[in-house]
């Protein structure tokens, strides 16, 4: 009897831990159902209203900027092109001394071909480097089209593809060239069907206004990329290797592979050739990109594309940018221009009548505003064209009516027709103690002297310290380029210092 009730006792405890599991069991589906339908009541209820109420006039507007930015990518994306260069390089490879590799009796050329003019040098070997930039069409002549692109994009390159947006590739070859405005047009032939782009007007251009970049930054993987930003500046001028465009700013994002590609207004037209940029030590984009102004490329490639090459204008100055201590000096403060420091004797500046120590202020009414805009606007004057320099000297303002002639690499460089050749500041207490003058010193410090220029020739070097121009004494920059201008149509010499002696120089006679 004790163990039944103990059976019994035993059998309820276990019925209603089983009783407890399933009621446990149950609650916990239950519970389970509840949550996943609270969550899917929770995500409809999400999904029944909007996250951000966004005002419709807002909207629209926002919507049209949008709508502007698709159509200048559909209307422009077709005319940009990718400029695909291979640059080949022979070497010579480094040999093995001795007559063979080290295995008698087998000769050099089983492994390694031909041997080299010098016994221990390996045969010549081909390198191929591949470069990556951007064009766009500017002209069409039935079926060959017309690339304008940056001269350093196909610089010293072998072989040029252009890319399509759609995918096939050309054969480019290179119509013509202008490394001082790093400009070049290429051309290619094709039976398919591209547009032209339009060019704009860049003398238009403001600061603020919308500016869209097209290219192939970083190579293939990122081809036909466009980015967007303002025009940050206009005017700029520094470019890399001398390069005489002036420049508009950019924030829109241009990097490596950008160059060649256009810069584009809120209309579609281009308004300048994406070309350099500033960055950090990096090479990456820091929201400094250079644009070369449209206008600045629209005679330059007209004229390749008519002549195969370029003719720019010749003036015959070596020009400056003064400092304003310079502009003291010459009691120009607060003047905008380019001092001619040098004149080339025979040169369309010498025969028309502007001489060394003029300041260069307009050209046919235009204001110059420094040397780098002087040398654009004589360089964008064809040969044979006229045009009136205003120029102030000694105080007063003169108009010379000049004839341009054609400017070429050599007449540029031939150094020992500038006159006179010499460079020279004021001493003052400033430059004194920076160039260790006496502190009795007076006159002009010479600060350099170009090789083969008169000035050479009869002696004068750095350092020396002018009193006098053919007897007439110097104090001050007015009255020794006033001498020099007196000179010129005469012999030339010198009365200097140089340490403790008081020398003339010899004469020239020209």
């Amino acid at each position: 009897m004790n163990l039944m009730k103990k059976l019994s006792s035993r059998s309820f405890f276990v019925f209603n831990l089983v009783l407890i599991g399933v009621i446990f069991g149950f609650s916990i589906a239950f519970l389970s159902i509840s949550c996943t339908n609270t969550r899917n009541v929770s995500i409809a209820r999400a999904q029944e209203r909007s996250p951000v109420v966004i005002p419709q006039d807002a909207l629209a507007v926002a919507e049209g900027l949008q709508t502007t930015f698709n159509a200048i990518a559909d209307k422009v994306l077709p005319s940009v092109v990718e400029v695909k260069t291979v640059t080949v390089q022979r070497q010579r490879a480094p040999g093995f001394p001795g007559p063979g590799p080290g295995f008698p009796g087998i000769p050099w050329d089983f492994f390694f071909g031909p041997r080299g003019e010098r016994g221990d040098e390996g045969p010549d070997r081909e390198f191929r480097s591949q470069g990556m930039g951007s064009g766009i069409i500017i002209m069409q002549n039935r079926d060959v089209y017309y690339v304008l692109t940056n001269d350093h994009v196909i610089d010293r390159t072998t072989e040029i593809l252009i890319g399509t947006l759609s995918g096939r590739e050309y054969p480019a070859e290179i119509v013509g060239r202008d490394p001082r405005r790093d400009l070049a047009v290429l051309s290619f032939r094709s039976s398919e069907s591209f547009p032209i782009a339009v060019l704009g007007d860049s003398d238009t251009v403001r600061v603020g206004d919308w500016a869209i970049a097209m290219g192939n930054p970083l190579g293939a993987q990122f081809s036909f990329s466009v980015t967007k930003g303002i025009v940050s500046a206009v005017g700029r001028t520094g470019g890399p290797g001398g390069n005489i465009n002036d420049f508009i700013q950019t924030d829109a994002s241009i990097n490596q592979g950008n160059s060649g590609g256009p810069l584009v207004n809120i209309r579609g037209e281009v308004i300048g050739i994406n070309t350099w940029i500033a960055s950090n030590i990096g090479g990456g984009s820091v929201g400094l990109g250079f644009a070369i102004p449209i206008n600045n490329a629209k005679r330059v490639s007209e004229e390749i594309i008519r002549t195969g090459t370029v003719s720019d204008g010749w003036l015959g100055v070596s020009l400056l940018d003064p400092d304003r201590n310079l502009l003291a000096a010459l009691n120009l403060t607060g003047r905008r221009g380019a001092f001619a420091s040098q004149v080339f004797l025979g040169s369309p500046a010498y025969a028309g009548g502007i001489r060394a120590g003029d300041f260069i202020t307009a050209v046919d009414g235009n204001e110059i505003r420094n040397a780098n805009h002087l040398t654009q606007t004589v360089g964008n004057l064809r040969p044979g064209d006229r045009a009136v320099f205003t120029v102030i000297r000694d105080g007063a303002s003169t108009d010379f009516n000049i004839r341009i002639d054609a400017r070429t690499d050599e007449v540029a460089a031939e150094s020992r027709r500038l006159w006179p050749g010499v460079m020279v500041v004021p001493i003052t207490d400033e430059n004194r103690a920076g160039f260790r003058l006496p502190e009795n010193a007076q006159g002009l410090h010479v600060v350099q002297v170009i090789p083969e220029t008169p000035a050479a020739i009869v002696g004068l070097q750095r350092g020396d310290i002018i009193t006098a121009v053919n007897d007439i004494s110097v104090a001050d920059l007015p009255s020794f380029y006033r001498a020099i201008r007196d000179a010129t149509a005469r012999e030339l010499w010198f009365s200097f210092t140089r340490g403790e002696n008081n020398l003339d120089s010899l004469r020239f006679r020209r």
